[in-house]
C-alpha cells in the first residue's frame, strides 16, 4: 500500500463510521449482512477479515460463528482499527484485530475457513496478489468473499454517477474534512474491474475451483465468492 493511501485513511478514520452511514444512508450495514449470509458462515468457523477498518464486517462474522468460532480482523492502517476493539467489546463479542497487509498475510496456509474483504480490494497495489494471499490462508473448500462497489447501468446508474461524482465528495468533505479522500474513493470505484472482469482477477490467482458474483442494490455493489481448491 502506498503511504499516501494509508495516510488518507488515517486522516478520515475518526469520522469514518459516521460519514459512511450518512453517505450510504445506512445501507452498507445490510450489504455486510448479505456477505455473511452468502458466505454460509457456521458456528465454530474461523474467519479472516482483511481491510477490516472499524470492524463492522468482522463483528458481523463473529455473530455468525459464535463463541466457538474465531474472527481476526486485519488492516494495513492501524488508525482505521483504533475503535474496532471497543466496538466489538461493546457488543459483547471477542474479536481479535491485527495490523497486516493483505498482499503479504503473516499467517500459515489453510488456517481459516473463510476470508473476506469489504471495500478494500481496489485500494491494494496488486489485487491479484491480495486475492491469492487470501485464498492461500483459507482451507480447501473454504471461501474468499469480496464486497466491492460496482458501476450500475441505466437510469439508476446515471443518477448514481451524479451522486457519487458530485454530491458524495462534497458531503464527505464536510463530514470528514477531507474531500479529496472521497473523490479518490469514487474514482477508484468507477475504474475498478467489475462483474466478469473481477472474476477474471480471481481466476488469475489459480487458487479457486469456482467463482461467481451477486449484485446488491441495483449493482451499486457486488459480492464476489470464490471456493478455494
Amino acid at each position: 500500500m502506498s503511504d499516501r493511501v494509508r495516510q488518507m485513511f488515517a486522516d478520515i478514520a475518526p469520522r469514518y463510521d459516521a460519514a459512511n452511514t450518512a453517505l450510504s444512508f445506512g445501507i452498507h450495514h445490510w450489504w455486510r449482512r448479505v456477505v455473511v449470509r452468502l458466505s454460509e458462515a457456521q458456528h465454530g468457523m474461523s474467519v479472516l477479515d482483511c481491510a477490516t477498518g472499524t470492524g463492522d464486517l468482522a463483528i458481523a462474522f463473529k455473530r455468525a460463528v459464535g463463541k466457538e468460532g474465531s474472527v481476526l480482523g486485519t488492516d494495513f492502517c492501524a488508525e482505521m482499527m483504533a475503535t474496532a476493539p471497543q466496538k466489538a467489546d461493546k457488543n459483547g463479542l471477542a474479536v481479535k484485530f491485527e495490523v497486516a497487509d493483505a498482499m503479504s498475510l503473516p499467517y500459515e496456509a489453510q488456517k481459516f475457513d473463510l476470508a473476506s474483504i469489504s471495500f478494500g480490494i481496489r485500494n491494494v497495489d496488486n489485487p491479484v496478489q491480495a486475492l491469492g494471499e487470501m485464498a492461500r490462508v483459507v482451507k480447501r473448500g473454504g471461501k474468499v468473499i469480496v464486497l466491492e462497489f460496482g458501476q450500475p447501468s441505466g437510469v439508476f446508474g446515471a443518477l448514481y454517477r451524479v451522486y457519487s461524482n458530485h454530491i458524495l465528495p462534497f458531503l464527505g468533505g464536510i463530514l470528514t474534512g477531507n474531500r479529496e479522500a472521497y473523490s479518490y474513493l469514487n474514482r477508484t470505484a468507477a475504474a475498478f474491474p467489475c462483474r466478469e472482469e473481477f472474476l477474471a482477477l480471481m481466476n488469475e490467482t489459480g487458487r479457486f475451483e469456482r467463482v461467481w458474483y451477486k449484485p446488491v442494490t441495483f449493482g451499486i455493489a457486488y459480492v464476489y465468492i470464490g471456493v478455494v481448491k
